[in-house]
């Protein structure tokens, strides 16, 4: 089970990083930044996938045992 809430978040983590950053080119008029500035960026959307990934998981998998518990 380990694994496989370590596999998720990975993925999750991925994929949301995949989607926000397609979100953040379909924004129009983004300011022109440095180096520094698209590196800080970049680490921003790479943390906020990895949040948004690890609360999916807990929330999934916390759902799941807990409904493991309520049947068994």
């Amino acid at each position: 089970m380990i694994r496989f809430s370590l596999f998720a978040m990975v993925a999750l983590t991925i994929l949301i990083a995949m989607g926000l950053r397609w979100r953040e080119q379909r924004v129009a008029a983004m300011p022109r930044l440095g180096v520094a500035g698209r590196a800080k960026r970049t680490v921003n959307r790479w943390v906020t996938a990895a949040a948004l990934a690890a609360a999916t998981t807990m929330i999934v998998l916390g759902g799941l045992h807990w409904l493991r518990i309520a049947i068994g």
